[in-house]
């Protein structure tokens, strides 16, 4: 790990040297008022968007001056959780698709929350920027490569920071595999793996009048994610959600931090899952039995590094299977694997060839920052990882300096569902992978979670 003083540096380097790329206005990256209090508004406060809006209730450090939503029922649970707060009523908004327009208008606004579903996040994101707003959006923050490069010329041209909301990059065990990272333990990095596997059948058919799951409708009358997410399925064929496990990999090869993804393959297999869970559930004779579904079940995504490292995505979510990122960090010095909960260090391991058991390693080089905030997060969801990003985000926003995942880990991690469509669609060509940083990588360092406070 740097030292205390090093990571102390960071802002004051990451001002200096623009960390490769000017994304704050003229005189705004030396404000370090970290007294000061974050004014957040809400686009979108759906289940998703009522965790980052519970979170940030919950802190002393923010005002809530405005939540948009198109529900009245996501509206009124919105509500709820502010008057048990006790925090004051934001302005309430709920004017149509467009109505978010109106909550950018509030110039004490200083940064927005953006939960939406996917194909509104492009649009919404530039919107937020050209109205001066930091960015906190939800994955992914463009589902076309046009509109990938449009959201990196929107924060270049404004100057306004975006951070995408990838969680998975501070949980507990990653970020201490980090630290191991940083401080050699595998040797020189030379394979990656990670991915989202995790049966998601409950969440794209649901009905909002049985219990979470029961039924198995999507579209315009079902409940909650059912009514965009399924969509995707029907009519796409790609890694739909690659950023929970290309994330936090990638910061452990310092991508777009002196490398860079140059290359990506994809291949699909059959697609079944969906269809056997709408029969089983609803029989054969259920209109959505006749649905068909372009998502193969198992999509596999590999990415070549500009420094030779490979990197293994995969995108399981319609087969019955537990949850697991299925993670594999590998160097010439050993490896970690989650599925097992297993860490092999050739000449530090217990026994040659034999698996350590994972959390011993993970104890002895937990991550500065969970040792300081584990508690603040405990309870926070996704086993506190939430807390993390929150707290990131709001805490670049009270200091007006950029955020620690910016627009090109956002974009980078992103375009990969449309990359991985391209790659299927030619039958598994090889495709380049864009440069979002324009040459910029070579020469930007990897300070993420350096700060000592974020």
């Amino acid at each position: 790990m740097s030292s205390t003083t090093s990571r102390r540096g960071f802002v004051k380097s990451a001002a200096l040297a623009g960390l490769g790329l000017s994304i704050l206005p003229s005189g705004i990256v030396f404000s370090k008022n970290k007294d000061r209090k974050a004014r957040l508004g809400f686009i979108g406060v759906g289940l998703r968007g009522q965790h980052h809006l519970q979170l940030a209730l919950q802190r002393d450090d923010v005002e809530v001056l405005a939540i948009c939503d198109v529900q009245q029922r996501m509206i009124d649970m919105s509500k709820d959780l502010i008057k048990k707060s006790g925090k004051r009523m934001p302005l309430v908004i709920m004017e149509g698709p467009y109505g978010y327009r109106r909550l950018l208008e509030n110039k004490d606004i200083d940064a927005v929350i953006i939960s939406t579903p996917w194909k509104w996040h492009a649009e919404m994101c530039i919107d937020s920027m050209n109205a001066k707003k930091y960015v906190g959006c939800e994955v992914m923050v463009g589902t076309t490569v046009e509109e990938c490069w449009q959201v990196v010329h929107a924060a270049e041209r404004t100057g306004m920071p975006l951070m995408m909301l990838e969680n998975v990059c501070y949980r507990r065990d990653v970020m201490a595999v980090l630290n191991m990272v940083r401080q050699n333990l595998f040797g020189e990095i030379v394979h990656v793996q990670g991915g989202y596997q995790h049966d998601l059948r409950e969440v794209k058919f649901n009905d909002g009048k049985q219990p979470y799951g029961g039924g198995v409708e999507f579209g315009e009358g079902a409940f909650s994610e059912a009514q965009w997410r399924t969509q995707h399925s029907v009519h796409r064929d790609g890694d739909l959600y690659p950023t929970h496990g290309i994330g936090p990999v990638a910061m452990m090869i310092d991508i777009n931090r002196g490398n860079r993804f140059t290359e990506l393959v994809s291949y699909s297999s059959k697609a079944r899952g969906l269809h056997d869970f709408i029969v089983k559930r609803g029989g054969e004779n259920h209109p959505n039995a006749k649905v068909k579904f372009k998502l193969g079940d198992v999509v596999t995504t590999m990415l070549k590094c500009a420094n030779g490292e490979t990197a293994l995505l995969q995108h399981d979510t319609n087969l019955p299977r537990p949850y697991s990122l299925g993670f594999r960090v590998q160097g010439t010095e050993g490896l970690w694997m989650d599925i097992n909960n297993g860490i092999y260090l050739e000449g530090k391991s217990k026994k040659p060839h034999e698996w350590d058991n994972a959390q011993e390693w993970l104890d002895k080089y937990d991550h500065p920052l969970w040792k300081k905030y584990g508690n603040d997060a405990s309870g926070a969801g996704h086993g506190g990882m939430d807390w993390f990003v929150m707290h990131a985000f709001v805490e670049a926003v009270k200091r007006k300096i950029p955020t620690p995942q910016d627009v090109y880990d956002a974009v980078t991690w992103s375009v990969i569902t449309p990359l991985s469509e391209s790659s299927i669609h030619l039958g598994g060509e090889t495709v380049e992978f864009p440069d979002f940083t324009q040459g910029k990588w070579m020469h930007r360092k990897n300070e993420f979670a350096l700060n000592d406070d974020y």
